[in-house]
């Protein structure tokens, strides 16, 4: 049995890293840039839900494939096929996050589609919330 004792100087492990999106230099080690854990896995679900199928090179199915949707009528119905997307491209392509659940509503003044995303990093217990705004762009 081993039995880990936690101090003040003791460092706490990283279980994912990802580069930042804008590939910024550290100030310190002069290399690129790094997020840690649940910002890292809440920049990739946002890239992969907002990524069209067949946007990526070589990946021709990577995607969630919600900007079609955004030009229909907000109805309930589409809100659901919304959700039910989102769901299936993080259950997919992203296997670091277990899903709690998806809700989308939308701003009708606003013409934005909000959905909140509730998951568990794996191996962890504390819940995240990740918020993505869906606006139409042309």
């Amino acid at each position: 049995m081993t039995i880990m004792v936690k101090t003040p100087f003791s460092k706490k492990q990283s279980l994912y890293a990802d580069f930042k999106k804008n590939l910024a230099i550290s100030p310190i080690s002069k290399d690129l840039a790094l997020i840690k854990d649940d910002e890292a896995v809440k920049q990739s679900i946002k890239n992969l839900v907002l990524t069209d199928p067949g946007e990526r090179l070589m990946q021709p199915f990577i995607g969630g494939g919600i900007r079609a949707l955004l030009f229909e009528n907000i109805t309930p119905a589409v809100l659901n096929l919304i959700e039910n997307k989102v769901k299936s491209t993080i259950k997919t392509y992203e296997p670091r996050a277990d899903i709690i659940n998806v809700t989308a509503s939308s701003k009708y003044d606003d013409n934005t589609v909000n959905v909140v995303v509730n998951f568990y990093i794996r191996n962890t217990n504390e819940p995240i919330k990740l918020d993505l705004i869906l606006t139409r762009v042309r």
